[in-house]
């Protein structure tokens, strides 16, 4: 259902007779459960969302990516790509590597450890996807995913 904490509706008519449509707040609170249940899987993995975002990002690209190209990709701001990389590389996680055909510009390289973490994170986000899967008949989620495509 969604939380009564955001919305005050019950469900009832109002005063004009109409029941209110939760949809919305249906959404927003599927939203918020899927993303805590994402937070404890990563949590295992020891790992944040940015931080496993960045990893699997270098792992798609398969090289080095400037701190502008990994905050276009994942869509944040660059001041917030350089304190996550901070702290990713004072995970040891990535490290910092000079642009051959930039002196001016720096990269993020994914360091084995960051690898074998970004592999840990993506298992447990394979086992959260199968058992949300494995919850939902496949007939369902043929038609979730297809009304979902209208939020777009």
């Amino acid at each position: 259902m969604y939380n009564s904490c955001v919305n005050d509706t019950d469900g009832r008519p109002g005063a004009n007779g109409e029941v209110a449509d939760t949809t919305i707040f249906s959404v927003i609170h599927a939203a918020h459960v899927l993303e805590e249940k994402l937070e404890d899987a990563l949590d295992k993995a020891q790992l944040s969302m940015p931080k496993y975002s960045v990893l699997n990002e270098l792992v798609s690209a398969g090289e080095a990516l400037s701190l502008g190209e990994l905050a276009n990709r994942l869509s944040c701001v660059r001041s917030n790509m350089t304190q996550l990389v901070d702290r990713l590389e004072a995970d040891g996680l990535v490290r910092r590597v000079a642009c051959p055909t930039d002196r001016r510009s720096v990269k993020a390289e994914i360091t084995e450890a960051g690898r074998v973490r970004q592999a840990d994170g993506s298992k447990e986000v394979t086992r959260l996807q199968d058992e949300v899967a494995a919850s939902v008949p496949v007939e369902d989620r043929a038609t979730l995913v297809r009304l979902l495509a209208h939020l777009k």
